[in-house]
């Protein structure tokens, strides 16, 4: 589990070993990190590809202009995407 201290909303992954995921829904369901400092962004990548991950295209090509997909085994997919979002 990971987030902020104040805002009421936090990041939670969870795991039951008598359960077998399903695969993810779509292609398009994504968790979006927006990393706005390149370096920040180039060094989420590195660790994503050391921990065993590809990259692979994105099935809206909006991704691919300033992101980085990564899909896991159950097809669930996360873009790392080089943009600020607004506070």
């Amino acid at each position: 589990m990971f987030g902020r201290v104040g805002p009421p909303y936090h990041f939670e992954f969870t795991l039951a070993h008598e359960h077998q995921a399903d695969r993810a829904p779509s292609q398009d369901d994504l968790v979006v990190f927006y990393l706005p400092d390149e370096a920040v962004r180039r060094t989420a990548i590195a660790r994503m590809r050391a921990a065993g991950f590809e990259p692979v295209p994105s099935f809206n090509p909006y991704w691919d202009r300033q992101g980085v997909t990564f899909e896991d085994p159950d097809g669930y997919r996360a873009v790392l995407q080089n943009a600020g979002w607004p506070a």
